[in-house]
């Protein structure tokens, strides 16, 4: 049992932490910043209301941060370099927020986004050589990357 209760512990404290590099990225755009900021621009076709964007962030951080964590368990001589780019990623989802909203840098964002797009492409296949379970949960999060980018380079395209 005490090995379950380990498991969880560590599987807690991979979501958690994940989770408030999300709210740190919200933080540091400004939450004025980003209301006023996208009701103002001209948007992309299938533009999601603003609501979604935290509720679909909450889920994917905890997917991916499952898949870190099955890593963060097996024992292969890829992990340290897996996980090494699941953290590069995480600062560079953290920068996306405060360049698009903050700095309002439209054409920043989208190199930021094409740059996380393409990390988190190279971490997916690591991920998988090491841990097949992964593959679903980092699927949702490359997916929303891909519309994420297709969004971002409408948003610079339009305003």
């Amino acid at each position: 049992m005490k090995k379950k209760t380990k498991n969880i512990t560590e599987l807690l404290i991979f979501i958690i932490g994940t989770e408030l590099v999300g709210s740190l990225s919200e933080l540091l755009a400004g939450s004025r910043n980003i209301k006023e900021f996208y009701a103002g621009l001209i948007k992309p076709p299938f533009a999601p209301p603003s609501w979604l964007f935290p509720v679909a962030w909450g889920i994917l951080y905890a997917l991916m941060a499952s898949a870190a964590w099955l890593v963060w368990k097996c024992r292969h001589d890829k992990r340290d370099t897996a996980l090494g780019l699941y953290f590069v990623q995480l600062a560079v989802n953290c920068l996306w927020t405060p360049v698009f909203f903050r700095l309002r840098s439209l054409g920043g964002a989208v190199a930021v986004i094409l740059i996380l797009t393409a990390i988190v492409t190279v971490m997916t296949v690591i991920f998988r050589r090491i841990d097949q379970r992964t593959t679903p949960l980092l699927a949702p999060y490359l997916l929303w990357l891909v519309y994420a980018s297709y969004l971002t380079i409408g948003f610079s395209l339009l305003n």
